[in-house]
């Protein structure tokens, strides 16, 4: 049984041709026998071997060479140069033909050949196109290309002549750019540079079903009347620009670019607005990755001055257990900053963190945090030698400090222990 949606296809060319050849001012016998003149002309016994002959002057490609030149069609020897992508689904990030769903294939040659495009590209019951079935040699094509009027063989040898080049050589054109990419010492392969029209239009016709979707249309045209607009979700696409392919003659260009009126969209393509990170998540170290050295550096100097003085008494002690909480207070600051960033910035995959920092410092460790204190008295012996290794770096190790000076940094930083949870 023929497929219904190829007997639907010549029924609507049927349709079309009669439109144009019967007048109101015919009589019923002359109707009658362009009638009779259609239906042999558009019977699968008449119409699929004129077609099959015809198919050879139009090619299917995905990277049609006249969007890189409109006058390099053909080269001096005749051949075609424009290639057909076939390409497996691949996830590997890559923008190319065989990662793009429902590409649309695309054409050039005879304009005149349009219907025989058409036939071939049809989509039949079981999803796949007509011309996939002639290929891999279907019951569903051997079936619709058995007919009395020509051989099977004859009809499938010039349907595939719409996509199968006649010449294995590959020949390039003059008037396309070309590029010299070396892979080994004098040698290089020659490039063609040509564009892929699939995925150009497929991006046309993206941006169009979003542009113009009924949604997106009722909430312009409420904003443009001053209406209330309801809340929901609407998408537009900004600084859009249009570019032309073939001029006024764009049907000399390609099959889809007469589809799509010899227009396609360009997105932009300017480098990306980096917003600057105030306070950036740590990647190994809090001490080393996100206190500002500055604040730091200029207290630990003042240790240092304190430190040279050459007697001891209460006044110098007490000022500097006012310098160690002054880099607790810097601490907790910025402990808080990285905290509020966390649950933006912290990446597993990235990130080196020790355990008890993690626990410290990611937001959604807070339950983590109030379990049990193994973590915090960590952080607090770590905290205490982070000052006390900084402040003998700043003295060029010059500084021994005494059993009372190391509990006194160890005191300070305890006053501040559950403030660090």
């Amino acid at each position: 049984m023929k497929s219904m949606v190829v007997i639907n296809f010549l029924k609507d060319r049927k349709d079309e041709w009669l439109k144009k050849k019967i007048k109101n001012s015919m009589s019923e016998e002359e109707k009658e026998k362009i009638l009779e003149e259609a239906n042999s002309k558009f019977s699968l016994q008449e119409w699929l071997p004129d077609a099959s002959k015809r198919a050879g002057q139009i090619s299917i490609s995905t990277h049609p060479c006249r969007f890189s030149h409109p006058s390099s069609r053909k080269n001096k020897n005749g051949t075609t140069t424009s290639i057909i992508y076939n390409g497996e689904f691949t996830k590997d990030g890559l923008l190319r033909s065989g990662n793009v769903k429902d590409l649309e294939s695309d054409a050039l040659g005879n304009a005149a050949v349009l219907d025989v495009y058409k036939f071939l590209n049809l989509e039949l019951e079981d999803g796949k196109k007509l011309i996939e079935h002639i290929k891999e040699e279907s019951d569903i094509a051997k079936d619709l290309l058995s007919i009395d009027t020509a051989s099977y063989e004859e009809l499938r040898d010039g349907f595939l002549a719409m996509i199968e080049s006649k010449d294995s050589q590959i020949i390039t054109s003059s008037k396309i750019k070309q590029v010299y990419f070396p892979i080994a010492n004098g040698e290089y392969h020659l490039l063609s540079l040509i564009t892929n029209s699939a995925i150009v239009f497929k991006l046309r016709k993206i941006i169009d079903d979003l542009k113009f979707s009924k949604e997106s249309t009722a909430f312009r045209d409420a904003r443009r009347d001053g209406k209330c607009i309801e809340e929901k979700e609407y998408k537009e696409l900004y600084d859009l620009v249009m570019i032309g392919y073939g001029g006024s003659n764009h049907q000399n260009i390609s099959v889809l670019n007469t589809k799509y009126g010899g227009k396609a969209y360009l997105l932009p393509s300017m480098p990306p607005n980096i917003k600057e990170r105030l306070v950036k998540f740590p990647k190994r170290d809090f001490f080393r990755d996100s206190l500002p050295t500055k604040e730091i550096n200029k207290i630990f100097k003042s240790l240092q001055r304190i430190s040279e003085i050459d007697y001891n008494n209460v006044n110098i002690r007490n000022a500097r257990i006012f310098r160690y909480r002054d880099l607790m207070d810097i601490v907790l600051e910025y402990m808080s900053a990285v905290r509020s960033v966390s649950n933006e910035q912290y990446h597993t995959d990235s990130n080196f963190l020790p355990k008890y920092q993690l626990i410290w410092l990611l937001e959604s460790r807070d339950t983590d945090r109030l379990a049990d204190d193994i973590w915090l008295d960590k952080l607090i012996d770590v905290i205490v030698r982070w000052i006390v290794t900084e402040l003998e770096r700043e003295t060029h190790h010059k500084l021994k400090l005494g059993s009372q000076e190391y509990q006194d940094i160890k005191d300070v930083v305890s006053e501040y222990k559950e403030v660090l949870r």
